[in-house]
């Protein structure tokens, strides 16, 4: 904490966009992993900045293509976007060589990095536990690391309410934009948060969901492996809330979606996480809500809006 200053914002979108507000003006570059969370790629472009998406592999955004983004927009890039535990949309966790490799590349660069974490505590297993180490908590900062947070994906999504780490500086900007957006967080949120914290349930709760997520995300992952063609392929989440499956080569993921959803199944296209919004050949499947007695049904039902899509019917 020592040099940085906490401000609650409602929802770490809120902080994400404070952020972009203080920071973007037309025309400039923020780099994002590709895929990438809508809510950033909303907030990035609700201020005419470019986006440059990097992509992405099993341990993380790809060093070397992050390192060329860089120096490609050297001039005009002001922050660059990470999701390094538990991606939304990819579920990926970044490895511990992979985080070295971002910070080293950044070391020295005139940008922000804005480090969103709304999943590290909800890893599966308590081996994979040290890998959610934040990027802000490995040593020295190369560059200002604004890390945010939330209590929304672990109470719930109607809690609104998140958090902002960052210089005095930056916060202090943020504090002044947030008077034009909502003077301040609801309170009431904030004391049921406190209370949950300062009576120690947190750790209980943490230790009763962990395998709930576990299960349903096997349980999901097995139905693909049974009913989804050889073609298609997918992550082997660690955590989180999210699968990311590639469709069979050439496969646009809409066409699918149209297919499935008169028959009771939808998702999220790939392209919603694009940042030009234009691959579309994955889809995001969610099993944190889904009951495990309906997710097999619902794969079924993808499978064969798939096999109509291959079918051309």
């Amino acid at each position: 904490m020592k040099g940085n200053q906490l401000i609650i914002t409602t929802g770490s979108l809120q902080a994400i966009n404070l952020i972009a507000k203080i920071m973007l003006d037309p025309g400039d570059v923020a780099i994002t992993e590709t895929p990438c969370f809508i809510g950033a790629i909303s907030a990035f472009k609700s201020y005419q900045a470019e986006l440059a998406g990097v992509p992405m592999d099993a341990d993380g955004v790809i060093a070397g293509k992050l390192g060329q983004a860089l120096d490609a927009y050297q001039q005009r890039c002001k922050l660059v976007y990470l999701t390094p535990n538990f991606h939304n949309p990819a579920g990926t966790i970044y490895s511990h060589e992979r985080r070295q490799e971002v910070l080293k590349l950044l070391q020295g660069r005139n940008v922000i990095l804005v480090e969103d974490d709304a999943y590290s505590d909800l890893y599966f297993n308590e081996s994979d536990r040290e890998l959610t180490r934040p990027l802000k908590a490995m040593g020295p900062e190369p560059v200002p690391i604004c890390y945010c947070g939330s209590f929304s994906k672990i109470f719930g999504p109607g809690m609104r309410l998140g958090w902002l780490l960052a210089s005095q500086e930056i916060v202090r900007q943020c504090e002044v934009a947030k008077q034009s957006i909502d003077a301040c967080s609801p309170t009431f949120t904030q004391v049921l948060a406190h209370e949950f914290l300062v009576q120690n349930k947190l750790p209980a709760y943490l230790q009763r969901i962990r395998p709930i997520y576990r299960r349903r995300c096997e349980r999901l992952l097995e139905s693909l492996r049974k009913y989804l063609p050889a073609e298609a392929s997918w992550n082997h989440p660690k955590g989180g809330f999210y699968i990311w499956v590639k469709l069979p080569e050439g496969m646009d993921a809409t066409e699918v979606l149209k297919k499935a959803i008169p028959l009771g199944a939808v998702f999220v296209v790939g392209k919603t996480f694009d940042p030009h919004a234009t691959a579309n050949d994955h889809l995001r499947l969610s099993f944190c809500h889904m009951p495990e007695d309906r997710m097999e049904k619902g794969v079924q039902i993808i499978a064969a809006a798939i096999q109509a899509v291959q079918a051309g019917r």
